[in-house]
């Protein structure tokens, strides 16, 4: 019997830790067993080369077998040494694949002037994912055969009592590893490690693109042909097995560009991003530098239905030589550009022991931003040369841009503030703040923004009647965060926003002005009147912001503006609280179009029947608070009020 060995790193408790600690998921086991075949295919290749010996049919495979409950991955790579059996599966957390890289790092210094230097691209770098099988195997034998020598030796162990070595015979060289799973229990179903489908997903899932073909015996149903009498019977079925190839091997993103169609882009995004539309856009890129690596990112035509919900998963896929690390690497983008799908393959990651995550936060940084400059130019150039994408674009994802500049408090708008759209009051289409900016007159440095809930209701709103008169285009704000964003960039091009509805606009001539002050002046006692029987309202003013419209409100100069009330009383019902937050209200001004038939009937009625008066001021208000969106505060009474003066 072979002598029993103790684990050289210390104990049962240090490999208990390790199976239990260090990987998320339990189904990585396959994962990382699937790398280290690869890795000893690699080292076998880089031999064969140096040994001039042609290596033909690498390959990995995967043998289930539900009634011995073993799962066995099979590799014909380099193969392992007595020495390095002991070495490698005695020492935990000991790499044989990182002395290699060691090892091939120190020639390639020594040989630096030598060209065509044999490149390898080993994965396994910290000797502890063999150990992760123990996380669904109650015994681990290790068959193995060095291809330089003639004897074969086998390694077991139960990962609790140390692991024997002894020889043995091995046909062939390279390694077989047999896993004899756990007993399924209430909480674990080991046995579905068993089931070819689920070998599939996985390996679909995690090792898709391992550069060697990895296999697997399935069954399928085949007919039987049928000969004479029996052709008119229903058709018979077989079951035969056939070995078939369960990975992709040669990465969509590892091609040259110029020979993947762009039908192979998006066909690889539907399958891979579940997504029945063609993406709006492709980028593909690759970055030598301080941290390599290949992009493949996709821009949605449409919004996920869960785009807004805690149920959607934004991020990347992370891959390292080929082998994915996560599947929604949020790190990768900034929140912003969530929307963004894809993935990123990168060889010089720093992984954590488990591969999962990883160790320098710094190399996913520099990723970042590299991503994210590419993607803003893709955005820039979409809105250029093809303005109708750019809009099916901004329909679905331009919330996110708006609330970043907001977000960041204006360190994001220099970057953004050219790939914003808005509605505006001369047409139907988006428009962008620079092709607004064009729209001016030379002498206007102000650009007017009203805000609603529609572009249609705020096109009517009486001050954009006036600002249309004056020949002045109008932004109309129709999402909540619109005037938050405006007021966080607070000038594009040296032109300021200005609150339409709100402060003094500065629109009309000197002669208009001088005009005005003498109304009011003429009409003060009336007007203060309409204030006293209005405690809602700052002031009452004559205005030469109306046009077609009797009456609007406007806010006052300094402070909230009427959009912004409504948005914190908003949030202050979700709050539940009944009052709206103290401070949180817009000063209020009613104006009077002095040209309106109402302003002669109250000046008539001022001397003989102030109660009517009173009573037009109260529904000239209330119509008002309805034309800015508020809800009235008493609807019963206004209709009353309107019943009577009718009468």
């Amino acid at each position: 019997m072979a002598e029993q060995k103790q684990f050289q790193a210390e104990s049962e408790r240090l490999l208990d830790l390790m199976v239990n600690s260090i990987y998320t998921h339990k189904e990585i086991f396959l994962r990382e067993l699937i790398s280290n075949a690869s890795d000893a295919l690699d080292k076998y290749h880089l031999y064969a080369l140096e040994h001039q010996i042609a290596p033909s049919d690498l390959a990995i495979t995967i043998e289930p077998d539900l009634d011995k409950r073993t799962l066995t991955i099979r590799d014909n790579g380099i193969g392992m040494s007595e020495q390095e059996l002991e070495e490698n599966l005695g020492t935990i957390a000991k790499s044989g694949s990182l002395a290699f890289k060691e090892q091939l790092k120190k020639q390639k210094e020594d040989n630096k002037d030598q060209e065509n230097q044999n490149e390898v691209d080993i994965i396994g770098q910290f000797g502890v994912g063999f150990y992760s099988a123990f996380m669904v195997a109650k015994e681990v034998t290790v068959l193995t055969r060095r291809v330089d020598e003639e004897q074969a030796y086998q390694w077991h162990s139960d990962g609790k009592a140390g692991y024997t070595i002894e020889p043995t015979d091995y046909e062939g060289h390279g390694t077989t590893i047999i896993l004899t799973l756990k007993d399924d229990d209430e909480n674990e179903k080991y046995s579905e490690y068993l089931n070819t489908w689920q070998i599939q997903d996985l390996i679909k899932k995690y090792s898709d693109y391992i550069r060697y073909p990895i296999q697997m015996e399935v069954e399928r149903q085949q007919p039987i042909e049928q000969v004479g009498e029996q052709k008119d019977e229903p058709v018979q079925y077989e079951t035969i097995k056939e070995l078939k190839t369960l990975n992709s091997m040669v990465p969509l993103w590892k091609r040259p560009k110029s020979e993947i169609t762009q039908e192979e882009f998006d066909q690889y995004y539907q399958s891979h991003f579940n997504d029945f539309t063609k993406p709006l856009s492709t980028i593909f890129f690759n970055v030598e530098g301080n941290v390599s690596f290949n992009a493949l990112l996709y821009i949605p035509s449409k919004r996920p239905e869960n785009f807004y919900s805690r149920y959607y998963k934004p991020g990347l896929q992370l891959f390292s030589r080929s082998v994915m690390i996560e599947n929604n690497c949020e790190s990768l983008l900034p929140d912003y550009l969530r929307f963004v799908k894809g993935l990123v393959d990168s060889q010089d990651l720093s992984l954590n022991i488990s591969r999962e995550m990883l160790q320098h936060d710094h190399q996913l940084k520099l990723i970042r931003s590299r991503i994210e400059k590419k993607v803003l130019a893709e955005l820039k150039s979409m809105k250029e040369k093809d303005p109708e994408s750019y809009a099916k674009f901004w329909n679905a994802f331009g919330l996110d841009l708006k609330f970043e500049v907001y977000n960041s408090y204006g360190a994001s708008k220099d970057k953004l503030q050219d790939l914003l759209m808005f509605h505006y009051s001369e047409s139907d289409d988006l428009i962008s703040l620079k092709d607004f900016v064009a729209l001016l007159p030379e002498d206007r440095k102000e650009i007017f923004y009203a805000s609603g809930n529609d572009e249609t209701d705020i096109s009517k709103l009486p001050i954009v009647t006036k600002l249309k008169s004056k020949n002045i285009p109008v932004l109309l704000l129709t999402d909540e965060i619109d005037e938050f964003v405006l007021r966080t960039i607070d000038q594009y091009d040296e032109h300021h926003f200005v609150n339409a509805a709100q402060g003094d606009l500065n629109l009309d001539s000197e002669e208009e002005k001088q005009l005005l002050k003498e109304q009011n002046d003429e009409n003060k006692d009336l007007l203060e009147f309409m204030k006293e029987s209005l405690p809602q309202v700052s002031e009452v003013r004559l205005s030469s912001r109306l046009v077609d419209d009797p009456v609007m409100l406007v806010a006052g100069e300094e402070g909230m503006s009427f959009e912004m009330e409504k948005l914190f009383n908003r949030m202050a019902q979700q709050d539940n609280q009944e009052q709206p937050i103290p401070g949180m209200q817009a000063k209020r001004i009613l104006e009077i179009n002095p040209n309106a038939k109402v302003w002669a009937v109250l000046r008539t009625n001022f001397t003989s029947d102030k109660d009517k008066v009173k009573a037009i001021s109260q529904v000239l208000y209330d119509q008002a608070c309805l034309i800015a969106g508020f809800n009235l505060e008493d609807p019963i009474g206004f209709s009353r009020r309107v019943a009577d003066l009718l009468g």
